[in-house]
């Protein structure tokens, strides 16, 4: 992962530009994820199974370089290959105005657009998860993060929201545009950092790739905690992959919903999401950093329940409510979780742990929106979201039966040389000793991440 070069001190102007470009692009992200299938189910009449593609496009790219992204990303200077990815994805969503200009304009078009910006996603995602220490020093990486996920979930509120109603005005093919620029304002925002972008590693220190990939999955595999969490979060990414194949059907065809008003409820989540992550803190703080990790899942995911129970008018309220609790423990639940995957991974494994994480956990996403397609086929839309919020609601059973259970909080790593259960089943999984090299005195890092994508 990237650290500040020697004899150079973070200076708050360069987190501050590079949040900014983050907020950017997570806004353009949310619009363009809302505007895409609004375009498809309004204007082109998609299908639930074209849908369900879709949907399943703007995450399998994790399945395709998931796991390589992580050994990519330590060799290529990171903020440079930000902007190059972002970049892109404003010149791929450019290509949908104008073939609706030309009266060209295909569900396959949107599958393809969906599919090569899901890709680049991925080397951004990584690269990002990697270059935050870089920018900031390690006692403020927390305050970081925070901030970072906070503006996620602004983006999740008004993102689909001011999609719903910009499609309404005017069209939903125009507002394509505003998303690429959002890209490349990121881009050019992430280009007035002045902090060195060095490249992680040296050519002659880089590894077989298959080997640095094969380490990442070992170190996963044979810790019970990590594969538990690992787990929950596949498990209910699989499930909201089923509901996000449908969830614009329903709102839009079950309840006749306009444009703007299926984007407002879709943003409810992120409103959700932002009550968590300003009080994140303080709750896994009081009820303890490893008992957060399989409490929160269990109590309110299950909230996601409600939803199938919405109905016209007042009947909307409880999947109201399903939603914003679900929101809620969304970011508590990634707050903890991924604080804990942070504290147990020595520096120079966690790269490759966050890549194997995602991996597996956006590529069952990918996997639960193609179900969500068929199902919506065979079961219909209402049936299609009673299994995605059953299947939501048992992931928390992963890490409510995992040694996660015995525990409160995670030992404070460099304190006095002190290691909690967390540090010592890493350190004693074999095959991660010969993977620490020069880097496992260095103390462990907290990065950010958001894996369960509601």
């Amino acid at each position: 992962m990237s650290e500040p070069a020697p004899g150079h001190q973070p200076h708050p102007r360069d987190f501050g530009l590079f949040w900014a470009a983050d907020s950017v692009s997570q806004f353009g992200t949310y619009v363009g994820n809302a505007l895409l299938p609004l375009l498809a189910a309004t204007t082109l009449a998609a299908t639930p199974l074209e849908m369900g593609l879709l949907g399943a496009a703007e995450t399998v790219g994790y399945l395709l370089i998931g796991l390589p992204a992580g050994v990519w990303v330590t060799q290529l200077r990171q903020r440079h290959l930000m902007r190059r990815v972002n970049t892109g994805r404003a010149l791929l969503l450019c290509t949908i105005p104008v073939a609706w200009w030309s009266g060209l304009l295909t569900v396959a078009q949107l599958i393809g657009v969906a599919l090569l910006c899901g890709v680049l996603a991925v080397l951004f995602d990584v690269a990002y998860q990697s270059h935050l220490p870089a920018l900031v020093r390690q006692d403020r990486l927390l305050q970081g993060n925070a901030r970072l996920q906070s503006s996620q979930s602004l983006a999740q509120i008004t993102g689909p929201g001011v999609a719903g109603s910009l499609a309404q005005l005017a069209g939903p093919a125009y507002p394509v545009l505003a998303t690429a620029l959002g890209y490349l304002s990121s881009s050019l925002l992430l280009r007035r950092v002045r902090a060195p972008d060095p490249v992680a590693r040296a050519k002659g220190a880089r590894p077989a790739l298959l080997a640095e990939v094969r380490a990442g999955l070992r170190f996963v595999a044979r810790s019970r905690t990590l594969l538990a969490i690992t787990g929950c979060t596949a498990t209910a990414n699989f499930f909201t992959g089923v509901l996000g194949a449908v969830q614009v059907l329903f709102l839009t065809g079950v309840l006749g919903l306009a444009g703007s008003a299926a984007g407002a409820v879709m943003s409810v989540l992120g409103l959700g999401g932002v009550l968590g992550a300003l009080s994140a803190y303080r709750v896994v703080r009081r009820v303890g950093q490893a008992r957060a990790v399989w409490l929160v899942p269990v109590v309110t995911f299950p909230a996601l329940l409600l939803v199938p129970l919405a109905g016209r008018g007042v009947l909307l309220t409880p999947a109201l409510a399903g939603l914003l609790l679900t929101g809620y423990g969304v970011v508590v639940y990634n707050v903890a979780q991924v604080s804990y995957r942070q504290t147990m991974c020595p520096p120079a494994m966690l790269a490759r742990v966050n890549a194997t994480v995602r991996f597996i956990g956006f590529g069952a996403l990918t996997l639960g929106a193609l179900a969500g397609g068929v199902l919506g086929e065979w079961a219909g839309i209402r049936g299609t979201l009673w299994i995605a919020a059953l299947g939501t609601s048992l992931a928390g059973v992963w890490v409510a039966c995992s040694p996660l259970r015995a525990m409160r909080d995670f030992a404070a790593p460099g304190v006095d040389g002190a290691r909690g259960p967390a540090e010592r089943e890493a350190r004693s999984a074999p095959g991660v000793a010969e993977d620490l090299g020069d880097d496992g005195h260095r103390g462990l890092l907290r990065g950010r991440g958001a894996d369960v994508q509601p």
